[in-house]
């Protein structure tokens, strides 16, 4: 019968081994903030003694008042033939002051005899006095049986000593961990069900990694199997290819399958929780992961998009609301008039399917799609070609002039820069920045200028900035298309632009993103006032 999860959450250690990962103790003590608030019942923070950041970190985070999550830290079990009194490592984890450990030691002969090369009977005593010495200090003890699945392939019997070695120093949970990424649902499921009717006195935990492409699944068939304890990160990165989906594992679960993994009123936040995790870490959120990813409720197809449109349910699996997600109406050839109508509607609902505005907008886009445009991908463009249409549309500034200057060669990659004169309501602004190529230069001045205008886009940064050539045999004469995706740290917008002139090309785009931020704060702004 469904029951209770916990969620337990690696970011903080398993993601920050993820290449490219790099938390300072800032952005640690945010992704613990939000992984508190949405639910999640345990938050692993690494090793107190694995270096001075984490140790700052574990002093800072005690100043935190956690509503929902139990933090913990993490180490092995003691070295061998040493006393846990006197290992240094074990000793560390007492200055964390966390109420949980995860302790994780060796299920695997092969790893005991040729990695750590100790005996099997050393290990055993290794996992069971490190457990038994935190079972005494009164803490709540996690046993993570590293490389679990493909021990007790190798050697069941092995395998499941250890598991027995950390039931008697004490366990509270075994959490049973495909440490190489490599088994198969069906596998994870047998061998979880054994170990759940052997030792099912104790919880029993699963932890993943996706070097098969099968970690979430793996989670899922151990929970099948009776698995009642999670270990992932909540985006997915962490080690090589990266751990069990927190963000997919729970909404599959408690949504397709009754249990319960976080409070039912926090599946609304699983989409901002994942974005702002992504937007701390200064990653991309992968915009095709299931639930929360930009592309999980995004339709190009016209059958497609006619049949959401009269019951959602024929080509969606959960109402996109739910996780906190919107559904997507891709602009493409393939999208039909259709599409196009309820994109209007949404900025005026009183447009007919044959009026002239209807018929203006349509023959627009066939104008700029003949120029080079494509609205796939960059939806706030296509809103603003509407509102101009419409006439609902009003510019938040006029840009004067701006002047670029490349520097060769580049220093500390700063290789422009840009000098920029805008005008908001009369009033005039100059500026100028530094940046890594001119676009980036362009960005920034623009944006410094206009904060004094508009604070609110000090939030508002660029993550993504792609270019294609439309025509390749007009060789360096040819027309570009320039994508840029832009964030604010909650929501995602794309817009585009097009021309023979790169630099002009990014300005069209580049403008796009800034009037459509400014244009949905002042929506904002008048829905307060109404």
């Amino acid at each position: 019968m469904p029951h209770n999860i916990d969620i337990f959450d690696s970011t903080l250690r398993d993601g920050a081994q993820a290449e490219g990962i790099s938390f300072s103790v800032a952005d640690k003590l945010k992704i613990v903030k939000t992984l508190d608030e949405l639910g999640v019942a345990y938050i692993e923070a690494g090793n107190p003694g694995s270096n001075p950041k984490d140790i700052e970190f574990f002093e800072k985070v005690q100043s935190l008042e956690l509503k929902n999550a139990r933090l913990t830290s993490f180490g092995s079990t003691r070295r061998r033939n040493t006393s846990v009194e006197d290992d240094k490592n074990v000793q560390s984890l007492l200055t964390a002051h966390t109420p949980v450990v995860a302790i994780f030691g060796k299920s695997w002969d092969f790893h005991v005899t040729d990695i750590i090369k100790t005996s099997l009977e050393e290990n055993l005593l290794m996992i069971t006095e490190t457990l038994a010495f935190f079972k005494k200090k009164g803490k709540e003890v996690i046993f993570d049986a590293e490389h679990f699945f493909d021990g007790y392939k190798n050697n069941p019997d092995y395998a499941m000593k250890a598991l027995k070695a950390a039931v008697d120093g004490g366990a509270d949970c075994l959490a049973l961990c495909d440490t190489n990424g490599g088994c198969f649902p069906s596998e994870i499921y047998d061998i979880v069900k054994k170990v759940k009717a052997r030792f099912g006195s104790v919880k029993i935990g699963i932890h993943t990694h996706n070097d098969g492409g099968m970690a979430v699944a793996n989670t899922i068939m151990a929970v099948e199997a009776g698995a009642e304890h999670i270990q992932g990160t909540y985006t997915g990165f962490g080690e090589r290819c990266g751990n069990a989906n927190l963000s997919t594992v729970i909404p599959n679960l408690q949504i397709k399958r009754a249990f319960t993994c976080i409070p039912e009123e926090q599946l609304k936040n699983l989409t901002y929780a994942a974005r702002k995790i992504a937007e701390i870490a200064n990653i991309n959120l992968n915009e095709r992961d299931p639930y929360v990813g930009n592309s999980a409720f995004a339709h190009k197809g016209g059958m497609h998009i006619d049949g959401v449109n009269k019951a959602s349910s024929s080509f969606e699996h959960v109402d996109p609301e739910r996780v906190g997600n919107k559904r997507r109406f891709l602009m493409s050839e393939v999208s039909g008039r259709n599409t196009i109508l309820e994109k209007i509607r949404e900025i005026n609902p009183a447009i007919t399917k044959d009026s002239e505005e209807t018929e203006a907008i349509i023959q627009r886009l066939k104008e700029l799609e003949h120029e080079g445009y494509q609205f796939e991908g960059a939806e706030s463009t296509f809103e603003l070609v509407i509102r101009k249409q419409l006439g609902k549309y009003k510019p938040f500034f006029e840009l004067e002039h701006f002047k670029l200057m490349n520097e060769q060669p580049t220093k500390a990659g700063l290789s422009a820069s840009a000098l920029i004169k805008v005008k908001v309501d009369g009033t005039s602004e100059i500026t100028a920045a530094e940046g890594d190529g001119p676009v980036h230069a362009l960005d920034k001045a623009l944006r410094k200028a206009l904060e004094i205008f508009y604070p609110e886009l000090s939030k508002v940064h660029l993550t993504d900035f792609k270019v294609r050539v439309i025509d390749t045999k007009s060789a360096t004469a040819a027309k570009v298309r320039v994508l840029i995706e832009s964030t604010d740290g909650e929501s995602i917008w794309n817009t585009v632009g097009v021309s023979t002139d790169i630099i002009e090309a990014s300005w069209i785009a580049l403008v796009d993103s800034i009037e459509y931020k400014l244009l949905k704060e002042l929506e904002k702004k008048m829905k307060v006032y109404l």
